[in-house]
């Protein structure tokens, strides 16, 4: 059986959990250790289970927590060697053996998964997603892309359950007084982030080739609304045909606390 939820999902921070009957892994840990567990709490799962912490990049919305959880749950972490060059500045002093390099395109095996790290258009030193296979099911994360290139395509096509980045609205973006027009330009870039209509396009494939629950992350606090992002996406799926609920499920998962929790038997 899995289980997958968010903690975090947002320009603020960024963690979730997949849990195997064999364990748990963290991917992301972009808030402060105490929030982290308290999030587990909340979703009443136990901190003991978790046997490493997955890193995509270095930004702090993904790795501020990732040294201290490290330390106090005595966990490996899981990063490229760009992403670790980027990060231990932040991340303090861990056990060499937690340090752990990864190479996109190169699997690895945790307990009964193979867990399939792939890069991803992104302006940080070596970014990844993940996908992770179980016997007879797989879960992708696939967040902080430019767009949705044909590497990351491969990768998650097939997932069951994908956690997609829905990050902006683009007019809500041009039209933001509080960003720089070089902000701006870097999260419309092709190394920034995924807008509603991009992410729902990439549904539309995702459910297209087998993907039956889809959670929309990364929502800006100030370019998005939960609502905008789900809209978006469910008229993108129903105009190609799929029935929301019977097709697929499809979800937004929340900025600053957990969202539902996905089992898969």
């Amino acid at each position: 059986m899995i289980t997958f939820c968010t903690l975090f999902s947002g320009s603020s921070g960024n963690a979730a959990v997949l849990c195997t009957d064999e364990g748990a892994v963290l991917i992301d840990c972009g808030m402060s250790g105490k929030q982290i567990l308290a999030a587990m709490a909340a979703a009443r799962l136990n901190p003991g289970d978790l046997k490493a912490l997955l890193v995509t990049h270095e930004h702090s919305d993904h790795v501020k927590g990732v040294g201290v959880i490290s330390r106090k749950l005595d966990l490996p972490v899981y990063a490229t060697e760009g992403t670790w060059q980027g990060m231990e500045a932040s991340t303090g002093p861990l056990k060499e053996e937690n340090r752990v390099v990864i190479t996109p395109g190169e699997s690895f095996f945790l307990q009964n998964m193979e867990i399939a790290p792939f890069s991803i258009p992104h302006d940080a030193a070596e970014p990844v997603g993940y996908r992770f296979y179980l016997p007879g099911h797989s879960v992708a994360v696939a967040t902080d892309l430019g767009y949705f290139s044909q590497t990351v395509r491969d990768a998650v096509l097939g997932a069951e359950l994908v956690l997609l980045e829905s990050n902006h609205d683009p007019e809500l973006l041009r039209h933001n007084p509080n960003y720089p027009a070089a902000l701006k330009n870097r999260i419309l870039g092709k190394k920034g982030h995924l807008s509603n209509e991009s992410g729902a396009g990439a549904a539309v494939e995702l459910a297209q080739n087998g993907a039956r629950h889809l959670l929309l992350g990364h929502l800006s606090r100030e370019n998005n609304t939960p609502d905008m992002a789900y809209q978006t996406t469910r008229d993108a799926l129903e105009t190609a045909g799929a029935e929301i609920g019977r097709d697929v499920t499809l979800r937004v998962a929340a900025r600053d606390s957990v969202s539902a929790l996905y089992t898969i038997a």
